[in-house]
């Protein structure tokens, strides 16, 4: 890998919005480390780049990201191995759902350790190379749910309004050394977890959404390309909200 070749690290890069974020990266000639616990599933996604012609490239890093000194580990091996780690996207999160005067501490901790501690673990083993080479790029991937809240994700909500607020703070301290940190902001994407929802919610869901359609990954895919690349340099601490109009 020639050595001006960025390098990405992107967390829940097995399936769905994750996939097709390492697969958008690499077709942009950006070196892709696909972070996720299921191997199987990493190979898939290597392949199927590898199939594409890819140009970037992808390889893969088997963690649990809610293991903080697993996660720093494999951020730290992978800029040992590469001498670089120009952008970081925190896309991996989790859900168990329930109305909150019903729901278990554990259920709690599990999405906020999950969704917005490892996004902090990330963020800071990820900036100090970054900080050096005086260019980087951290996106973090939020949800609508972050912005104006979901009955029955009291803790998804929470760690992703949480992941917004610490997306501006960390905007705010990088600023100064060109890293900038910026939130994707997902509302109903076709994937694994709205192909559950019955088909009349998605009737009911689909009327409150201007354009009249779920996203696809690939939507979110391209708002993480654009947000990566030289084009959005003067473009830090903002929520880039992909929801076809749902929140405006």
């Amino acid at each position: 890998m020639p050595n001006d070749k960025r390098v990405a690290f992107v967390t829940g890069g097995s399936r769905g919005i994750g996939e097709a974020i390492v697969h958008a990266l690499a077709a942009d000639n950006i070196h892709v480390i696909a972070v996720a616990r299921n191997t199987e599933k990493l190979a898939a996604v290597i392949q199927t780049a590898s199939a594409k012609g890819l140009p970037g490239g992808v390889e893969s890093f088997s963690v649990d990201i809610a293991n903080p000194a697993a996660l720093t580990a494999a951020i730290e091996q992978t800029i040992e191995k590469h001498g670089r780690l120009d952008i970081l996207v925190n896309n991996a999160g989790i859900t168990k759902d329930g109305l909150f005067m019903r729901m278990e501490d554990s259920d709690w901790d599990d999405v906020i350790n999950t969704n917005l501690k490892s996004a902090f673990v990330a963020c800071r083993a990820a900036a100090r190379t970054m900080i050096r080479a005086k260019w980087g790029r951290i996106i973090n991937i939020a949800s609508v749910s972050g912005i104006i809240g979901n009955a029955g994700q009291v803790n998804y909500s929470a760690s992703k309004a949480g992941v917004i607020g610490m997306t501006k703070s960390i905007a705010r301290e990088l600023a100064g050394k060109q890293v900038t940190a910026n939130c994707v902001a997902p509302g109903f994407i076709t994937t694994d977890m709205t192909d559950v929802l019955p088909p009349q919610l998605k009737e009911k869901v689909v009327e409150f959404i201007p354009l009249r359609r779920f996203g696809t990954p690939s939507d979110i895919a391209h708002a993480v390309s654009y947000l990566a690349s030289d084009k959005a340099a003067y473009i830090t601490g903002q929520v880039l909200a992909v929801d076809g109009g749902m929140t405006m």
